[in-house]
């Protein structure tokens, strides 16, 4: 993995700690050292793509990962001239706190002062990048990777239980908590200082979703050129894109085509299975742009060959099965010859393009019905006894149930830990060491930590951080570098962002029409048969094909049979599990085979 590491603190054999640092968290580290009376700094980066910078002068260090614009004249000419992270160290010590500020684009960055014992982390605003940290006594690490940070040896991998019962809630460990206990991650434009012996955090940057004035065509004009100089800015040689047929990844494609003016080379997968494949829109995108286009259909036998590459790249377990085709695509096109791909993650938190923004709106309005119709009428209505379980009542009482729960919880109204009470999930000791409400207050904060009362820019703002920063960036990245492909993300621009966070409501979700603003400036762009396309994602055929191809179907269950010998879940729910995923809900029940399966996989791998 890539990646930066370090620690301020008094430790002995030093050079050894930054090679047992980096042994865990990446490659070939190179690092510096510098000592001060008691206290000792050591920072050190590795890279396959230039990525990381580390700098060390007159008792400061810098360390610092991703590729950041600094809108400071000065600074900007300083990471020209020399390298950003020199930047770093020089804004540090002209702006402080101010400064990640005054930078945009993807980073994440440290700097030790350990003449004053001090420290300053910082992320980039979407967390594209990812930056974790821990301290012990008088011990600070930080690290790009959360298995670096672990390595030092004041600090320890110490499997916290809560963090796995948030894996098999949300799918992944979201931030600030990590696999390991006392081991945090920083959220997007968060920072973390280290003062006085204690760390704090807080936020140097939250969306601001004050909605600018209604007027379309301007407001198409600066979008449609946000948009291209986003492209142009990250463009560069040896450049490709994903292309799956959704709205985002043509938009971008087309939007680079215009700017070369001239063929993109495209990269998409398809599946030999019923409901997943979307080739027929790529290639629509393909025909419109005139794409060099390169199509790679998924076997069974691809995701037995990528199983153990996601368990060993990831730095904690990881439960997104489109992690599979995301790094077959970027495979494909690192043996075509190309080093960077563009991404269109980011699209629908940003427009207000998830369905279930525009289905919320149906519950929503159940709120604002008169408090007599509600419980005088509709609510008796649907608990008829003996008819509220036949159809259409039983469709009533269900939207009648969900009504009654508050956004954000509402949203989790299917997950899978509510759908079986959790003592016939959970063994006695597991549920005595977890507290399952924290989910909903992770969720709670987020959602109410928006600067905006509208549901929908809320909704959005939770998304920005559990779908993309907690899960979706860290699937495309973590496969993209595992395949050799640094990926970018011009959807995801800082200017592009502050742009859509400004449109106001109703541009983004009108009625039931999601992205209307998006789509409506983009119908000269856009083919009209993607711009009218269901959303779908980039799903994965598994829980089928574990059933189809028996080399599949083992690693299921022999990871199972292994995962039941940890004591956390109840053996007879794996086994129910299985047995409906073997029957005829594979798609659906494939989904938590998956997640248990890899939470396995990865523990095997990364066992110490």
């Amino acid at each position: 993995m890539d990646g930066i590491f370090g620690w301020l603190g008094d430790h002995g054999a030093h050079q050894d700690l930054i090679k047992h640092m980096g042994r865990a968290g990446c490659l070939s580290p190179e690092g510096l050292l510098h000592e001060h009376s008691s206290q000792v700094l050591g920072v050190a980066g590795c890279s396959r793509f230039g990525k990381a910078e580390i700098h060390v002068e007159n008792g400061l260090a810098a360390a610092l990962h991703g590729r950041p614009r600094f809108l400071d004249d000065e600074l900007a000419f300083i990471a020209r001239d020399q390298n950003a992270a020199v930047a770093v160290a020089h804004g540090w010590l002209r702006h402080g706190e101010k400064l990640p500020t005054l930078m945009h684009g993807n980073f994440a960055f440290a700097v030790l002062e350990p003449l004053k014992k001090e420290a300053f982390l910082a992320l980039d605003r979407v967390g594209a990048e990812r930056l974790c940290y821990a301290k012990h006594g008088g011990q600070l690490a930080f690290g790009s990777s959360l298995q670096s940070v672990a390595a030092h040896p004041a600090i320890g991998r110490n499997i916290d239980p809560q963090a796995i019962y948030d894996y098999l809630y949300f799918h992944v460990i979201p931030a600030p908590r990590s696999l390991y206990l006392g081991v945090y991650k920083l959220l997007p434009g968060q920072y973390a200082t280290l003062k006085n012996g204690q760390i704090s955090t807080g936020f140097y940057w939250q969306a601001d979703y004050a909605p600018a004035a209604a007027d379309f065509d301007s407001q198409r004009r600066l979008f449609r050129s946000t948009l291209d100089q986003a492209v142009r800015d990250a463009d560069g040689p040896a450049t490709a894109a994903f292309l799956s047929g959704g709205t985002d990844s043509s938009t971008v494609v087309g939007a680079l085509t215009a700017a070369r003016g001239a063929p993109v080379d495209t990269f998409s997968i398809g599946f030999d299975a019923d409901g997943f494949d979307e080739m027929d829109y790529a290639r629509c995108a393909v025909e419109r742009y005139g794409c060099n286009s390169h199509e790679y259909y998924l076997k069974p036998a691809d995701i037995v060959t990528a199983i153990p590459v996601i368990a060993r790249e990831y730095d904690e377990p990881f439960g997104n099965n489109s992690a599979v085709p995301t790094y077959f695509c970027a495979k494909v096109a690192r043996e075509a010859g190309f080093e960077h791909m563009f991404a269109g993650d980011g699209g629908d938190e940003i427009f207000g393009g998830n369905v279930r923004y525009a289905k919320q709106r149906l519950f929503e309005t159940y709120a604002h019905l008169p408090a007599l119709l509600r419980r005088g009428l509709i609510e008796p209505f649907a608990h008829l006894p003996g008819l509220s379980d036949r159809f259409p009542l039983a469709k009533l009482k269900s939207y009648v149930t969900q009504a009654n729960v508050g956004l954000p919880l509402r949203l989790e109204s299917y997950n899978f830990l509510h759908r079986t009470p959790l003592d016939q999930i959970f063994s006695a000791d597991f549920m005595r060491a977890v507290d399952p409400s924290s989910t909903d207050a992770a969720l709670t904060d987020v959602y109410e930590r928006t600067r905006s009362d509208h549901y929908i820019n809320r909704l959005m703002h939770l998304d920005l951080k559990f779908t993309l920063a907690d899960n979706d960036l860290r699937k495309v990245g973590t496969m993209t570098e595992a395949a050799g492909i640094e990926v970018r993300y011009p959807l995801l621009d800082d200017r592009m962002v502050s742009f859509a966070n400004h449109l106001p409501v109703d541009y983004k979700v009108r009625g039931q029409k999601l992205r209307w603003f998006f789509k409506e400036a983009l119908t000269d762009l856009l083919p009209e048969k993607i711009i009218n396309k269901s959303k779908h994602g980039f799903g994965l055929p598994f829980g089928v094909w574990s059933n189809q191809y028996a080399p599949l179907g083992d690693i299921v269950g022999d990871s199972l049979a292994s995962f039941k010998q940890r004591g956390w879940i109840q053996p007879a729910y794996l086994d129910h599990m299985l047995a409906m995923q073997r029957g005829q809900h594979a798609s659906y029940y494939g989904v938590m085979i998956w997640v248990m399966m890899m939470l396995e996989q990865w523990l095997q791998a990364n066992e110490h």
